[in-house]
């Protein structure tokens, strides 16, 4: 038998040069053992917990605790929390049917509208403000916030069974498990109304799914391998649809099918023809790409046919958009704008209206530049009558009918009203932006600067001969001389122009922020148009893929440029260690918080263990290189294969948030402490037992023979670690519950206690004194 587990542990040293015998000696007689195990020789506690029946007492007692943990004291506070002024006010709208934007996916926000309306909430409470009371309102809250709260509780035996799967025994699987059921930022995220718990469960779904789809590897193409693909592909679909940065988990999933695939290719793996590896290609495109895109894509389509009234979300979207939703502003109201019309001009982001007045440039500007000491052109936030300005045709028109209509692409003048005189820019520098061109008027009655005074109307999206119409017409005006396009931005000039902002000429003729639309019509050519016929009170149609493809682009913009300072915002090199947390609420007469701030012992346990995991790696990669194989083969796979799988979830996760210039909290980090958490399990076996579970693999018809068996051997020390490390958890937990749940009230000085790290900002801290 010795023989034989070295022919099957020692295959390199057959390929090697002749070696120190002794050597060898040793390291293939410290590996025989590990194979040619007696199961019955374990510890009889083990034993007991291996079985299913054992297995399945501690995976009940884990979710039991986790609803426990989670639903505790669920309605307090009876008031609206942190991001609740959101995403309730979100679930809100599809009861009411009403439009929104915002820059996460509709998924989880759409789960929660159906269980505001399961619980009878009518939406018209509208989460303005955190502190505004549900029980004054009478919403429903419990059962809204119950939602996450039993995802978030299924999420604990959904890690255990990763684990179990992955071949690590009953004590480890409890162990990664009780580091999430235990922590109390999982507990405060999934007992409100937010996004995370819902994120956070399916994601664990996502990598339970392709841990069974790859353990059936030998197993190919049999209708469970496809099961667990396809499985694989939902849950990652609605992964990516709760939460935008869920398309990490994509990529995560999409790395390893990378790593699957370039081991396909080994040509000298016997029957790795070209064929079967675009079989393999093919069936992981269906099950990864179409299947949860088409399901992502489902997700909008829903959205899409819910929010079929106008809401708060119609002026981010495109005019076309716009006019799809019921009692929208632009479908109602918008009318077709005719030659020798009076009308407002306004700008789509700032909406200052287009503005002049009697008064000029100053003949010089603060940094000495010279200016034209033309009439002043602004943008003003007032209605004002200097706003007014008349379109003033370049071409002939008829005396009457649609001939007179102002449309895409035509060449027009615009007449300010009050001063008789026509908007103008030439090659002058803008008072604020030297490299800008001023705008300014020219007189009506002197045709000398004709040829600057004409501008082109350049209708966003618009065909040959579409008409221009208030409200939904957006458009850029671009000079016909000198090709800038009329342009505003938030500074404001200086007390010469009575701090109204700066219209110049942007010299990118397309510029996106340079469009503007007719506000109203003043006064109509009423004696030469046709009589008015009322816009359709019916919505117009706009294709599917535009309607997702306008806002996903918009979902992209505006997340990046969530930009602005946070008080509780946080760098990510901070959150392994827990250093801040975020104020969620409070209430000052009882001097009660919710403080989202994790158990510090699990965290800084999953950072240790992360540690030591790459510090093996590094060790056996040096020591192979050296010749050495200190760990047998099993269970340097199970490190390489399956921990590095972990490995690679918590990485993607994480990494990417240093590359991103917006707000960032530590709730972010919530889905690679998961994955932190399922490492620290990996590594507690491999310090434990110097054995693995082993095969744990799906025999089929790929492998010629069963392979030797082995079992994870770690004794009484597991059970012991397990209990030891899970008291302490609990007795963290309960320690910074007060700040998780909100309650009970704290004083100055137990606040000070709850203050593990100096760097955790809490409220109702007492003063400290010294004593000199």
């Amino acid at each position: 038998m010795s023989d034989k587990g070295k022919s099957t542990l020692r295959q390199r040293a057959s390929h090697a040069e002749p070696s120190n015998l002794e050597y060898e000696s040793t390291q293939d007689d410290e590996h025989v053992g590990l194979v040619y195990q007696n199961p019955k020789n374990r510890n009889q506690i083990e034993l007991m917990l291996e079985t299913h029946k054992g297995s399945v007492v501690v995976v009940t007692i884990l979710t039991a605790l986790a609803f426990a943990l989670r639903f505790y004291k669920i309605n307090h506070p009876d008031q609206v929390v942190f991001d609740e002024v959101h995403f309730g006010k979100f679930a809100s709208f599809y009861i009411l049917r009403q439009y929104y934007f915002d820059v996460h996916p509709p998924f989880a926000k759409m789960l929660l509208g159906l269980a505001g309306w399961f619980v009878g909430f009518d939406g018209h409470f509208q989460f303005d403000n955190i502190g505004d009371s549900y029980t004054t309102n009478h919403v429903p809250y419990v059962g809204m916030r119950a939602l996450p709260a039993i995802l978030g509780s299924l999420t604990i035996p959904v890690i255990y069974a990763i684990m179990k799967e992955s071949g690590y025994s009953t004590v480890i699987a409890a162990f990664s498990a009780s580091i999430v059921l235990f922590d109390n930022a999982h507990i405060a995220q999934s007992r409100l109304i937010l996004l995370d718990a819902t994120l956070i469960f399916f994601m664990s779904l996502t990598i339970y799914s392709y841990i069974r789809f790859r353990k059936l590897r030998y197993n190919e193409f049999s209708t469970e391998w496809w099961t667990w693909l396809i499985l694989t592909g939902v849950f990652m679909a609605c992964t990516w649809g709760s939460k935008v940065n869920g398309i990490l988990t994509v990529v995560a999933i999409g790395c390893a099918v990378l790593f699957d695939l370039w081991d396909l290719l080994d040509v000298k793996k016997e029957g790795h023809t070209m064929d079967y590896f675009w079989r393999h290609f093919s069936a992981r495109a269906i099950g990864l790409i179409v299947v949860p895109f088409t399901i992502y894509l489902g997700f909008f389509y829903i959205h899409f046919a819910i929010l079929t009234q106008s809401g708060t979300g119609d002026n981010f979207m495109s005019p076309g958009f716009q006019e799809t939703l019921a009692g929208n502003e632009m479908l109602l109201n918008s009318k077709e704008i005719h030659y020798y019309d009076s009308i407002t001009l306004r700008h789509k982001d700032t909406k200052v209206f287009l503005h002049s007045h009697v008064e000029r440039y100053p003949l010089t500007y603060a940094d000495g530049r010279i200016s034209s000491q033309g009439q002043q052109v602004t943008g003003y936030g007032h209605n004002d009558t200097n706003n007014h300005w008349r379109i003033i045709p370049t071409k002939s028109l008829p005396e009457t009918g649609r001939g007179r209509i102002v449309r895409h692409e035509d060449v027009v003048q615009l007449l300010h009203v009050n001063t008789q005189s026509y908007l103008m820019t030439h090659d002058v520098a803008s008072p604020l932006m030297p490299t800008n061109q001023e705008f300014t008027t020219w007189p009506r009655d002197d045709h000398s600067r004709h040829n600057d005074t004409l501008f082109q109307l350049m209708l966003l999206d618009g065909h040959d001969g579409e008409a221009w119409k208030t409200k939904s017409g957006h458009f850029r005006l671009v000079h016909l001389s000198t090709k800038v396009s009329m342009w505003t931005h938030a500074e404001q000039l200086p007390d010469w122009a009575f701090k109204q902002q700066e219209i110049n000429g942007n010299k990118n003729p397309s510029e996106k922020t340079a469009t503007w639309f007719a506000d109203n019509i003043i006064e109509a050519d009423d004696d030469n148009r046709d009589e008015d016929v009322k816009p359709a009170k019916v919505p117009k149609s706009m294709s599917f893929f535009r309607k997702f493809a306008e806002l996903q682009l918009l979902m992209m913009q505006h997340n990046a440029g969530l930009t602005a300072s946070h008080p509780y915002a946080s760098s990510p090199i901070n959150w392994p260690f827990l250093l801040s947390g975020i104020s969620f609420w409070t209430e000052n007469e009882p001097k009660k918080q919710i403080y989202l701030i994790g158990n510090i012992i699990g965290w800084w346990t999953c950072t240790v263990a992360l540690s030591i995991y790459i510090g093996i790696i590094g060790a056996d990669l040096l020591a192979r290189r050296r010749g050495m194989d200190p760990i047998p083969d099993a269970v340097r796979n199970r490190l390489w294969n399956n921990t590095g799988f972990f490995l690679l979830i918590w990485a993607v996760h994480y990494i990417p948030f240093f590359l991103m210039n917006r707000q960032l909290f530590v709730h972010h980090y919530l889905p690679s402490h998961l994955a932190s958490a399922l490492i620290a399990g990996a590594v507690l076996n491999f310090v434990l037992s110097e054995t693995i579970n082993y095969p744990i693999s799906v025999f089929g018809p790929k492998l010629r023979k069963p392979r030797p068996k082995q079992w994870s051997d770690i004794g009484l020390k597991g059970p012991a670690i397990l209990l030891g490390f899970g008291f302490v958890l609990f007795l963290m937990f309960i320690f910074i519950a007060p700040l998780t749940y909100g309650t009970p009230g704290l004083t100055g000085d137990q606040v000070n206690s709850k203050r593990l790290l100096s760097t955790w900002t809490l409220h109702f801290a007492g003063k400290t004194t010294q004593e000199g």
